[in-house]
C-alpha cells in the first residue's frame, strides 16, 4: 500500500501514514481552507488500510497494531468533524480484532486540547486513548 505523506503549511497538518513503518501521525495546525479536500484521502487512507489489514493477517498471519499520534496545536471547528471520521475509521479497524489505539499529544498549558482529546473519545468508547502532555 501507498504511502500518504503531506507536508505541513501554515494551515494544514503534517500527515505521515507510513504503513510499512507503522507509522503514524498528524501534526501542527489544521484550519485548512477546504477542509474536506484535505482530510478525504485520509479518510480513504484509513479506509483502504482496513483492507490491507486483512489481507495480511488472513494470507500470513501478520498481527497488526496501528497507533495513530495526534499532535495538534491547534484545529477548527470544520476539522473536529474530519478528525472525528478518522477516529471513527480507527474503531473499525479495533473493531475487526486489531490492535488500534490513539495517542493524543498536547501541551500540558493547553487544557483545551486535552479537553478536545476527551470529547472525541466519547464518541468511540471502545478504541483506546492513550494521553501525553508536554
Amino acid at each position: 500500500m501507498d504511502n500518504l505523506l503531506i507536508e505541513a503549511t501554515q494551515t494544514t497538518p503534517k500527515v505521515i501514514l507510513d504503513s510499512g513503518n507503522n507509522l503514524f501521525e498528524i501534526s501542527g495546525e489544521s484550519r485548512p481552507e477546504n477542509t474536506a479536500k484535505f482530510y478525504n484521502p485520509i479518510i480513504s487512507w484509513f479506509n483502504n488500510y482496513r483492507s490491507v489489514l486483512y489481507f495480511a493477517n488472513k494470507h500470513f498471519g501478520v498481527p497488526a497494531k496501528v497507533s495513530v499520534d495526534f499532535k495538534l496545536d491547534y484545529f477548527n471547528s470544520t476539522s473536529a468533524k474530519f478528525i472525528l471520521d478518522i477516529f471513527f475509521e480507527l474503531e473499525k479497524i479495533h473493531k475487526e480484532g486489531y490492535e488500534a489505539e490513539i495517542h493524543w499529544y498536547y501541551d500540558k498549558r493547553d487544557t483545551d486540547m486535552k479537553a478536545a482529546g476527551k470529547e472525541f473519545s466519547e464518541f468511540v468508547p471502545d478504541l483506546p486513548m492513550k494521553y501525553f502532555s508536554f
